[in-house]
């Protein structure tokens, strides 16, 4: 069994397609069907079921590829360890990161990581705050960036406080509210809202205030990301409550911030695994400037 077997079996899943797995691996099709059937044979069982219009797992390649990920992730993680060992930052380094991140400038942080690590090969995810932490664990992505309420920290993983900041007020230019100094949470209850889905941190961070404060409101639309809660904003849809600090990267959205009174906090972290922290992780924080040893703080 070789790993480049394992990689043309991960990348004819991934794309469902020989054809497409060929030309990205850059090799002749022939020659990708041939290393596969190979492996088959070694292993026995069949990979992918074969038609004249789609190609699909079998159960025995199902249960394989989860493996054969691992054995390459591995793979590239020793190369990457072997490169540090002479001085050589190279590998790859996925970042998680909420959508409304504030706290560290990624873009700039990005662009100084590459200008000193052009080696490296960066991939972004944006997703929920408690997704990332488990893709931290799992070593699916090497660091994150988290929003959680100030009652919660990440859990399992070692994680830095990078600042703390208040959710606002946000509504529409022409809204009665939007020539108001500030707000109450009272009064916000008796508005529609766009917020993140249910049960992810940045959503907790609201529900739990106005429940605190003996309130409920409407939610009547749920998105994925910030940008697309101001773009429900801004005609008039909803009101929504996003950290200040966020807020003024919407641009183009028609919106005005209100503060609130009795607003919740919420605090940003960064996250990592110290067990399966790469070398290009590890120099992204440097980047950063946060230590991943000493003062650093393991969670859970």
């Amino acid at each position: 069994m070789e790993l480049q077997q394992m990689r043309y079996v991960v990348e004819v899943a991934e794309t469902n397609s020989f054809t497409r797995a060929a030309e990205r691996c850059r090799v002749v099709q022939s020659a990708l069907s041939h290393q596969i059937a190979r492996l088959e044979r070694e292993l026995g069982a069949k990979l992918f079921e074969r038609t004249s219009r789609r190609v699909r797992l079998t159960p025995a390649g199902a249960a394989f590829l989860p493996a054969a990920r691992q054995c390459l992730d591995a793979a590239d993680r020793a190369a990457a360890e072997v490169a540090a060992a002479v001085g050589e930052v190279r590998g790859r380094l996925a970042v998680g990161l909420i959508p409304t991140v504030a706290a560290v400038d990624i873009p700039g942080a990005l662009r100084d990581f590459r200008q000193r690590y052009p080696a490296v090969r960066i991939s972004l995810r944006v997703g929920a705050s408690e997704n990332l932490v488990e893709q931290v664990k799992q070593g699916a992505i090497e660091v994150a960036f988290l929003g959680l309420p100030t009652t919660a920290r990440p859990e399992g993983v070692a994680a830095h406080e990078l600042g703390r900041d208040r959710l606002v007020a946000v509504v529409a230019q022409d809204h009665p509210l939007a020539a108001e100094p500030a707000v109450t949470l009272r009064r916000l209850a008796t508005e529609v809202f766009v917020d993140l889905p249910a049960g992810t941190a940045g959503r907790i961070q609201s529900d739990l205030a106005f429940s605190a404060a003996g309130l409920s409101r409407d939610v009547a639309f749920e998105v994925t990301t910030a940008d697309y809660i101001a773009r429900l904003v801004a005609p008039g849809l909803a009101v929504a409550m996003l950290p200040s600090a966020y807020v003024p990267q919407l641009t183009g959205a028609s919106v005005t911030t209100i503060e609130v009174t009795d607003a919740p906090a919420r605090v940003e972290h960064v996250a990592w695994s110290r067990v399966n922290l790469t070398p290009a992780g590890k120099a992204f924080l440097g980047i950063l400037g946060i230590p991943t040893t000493g003062s650093a703080v393991e969670t859970g």
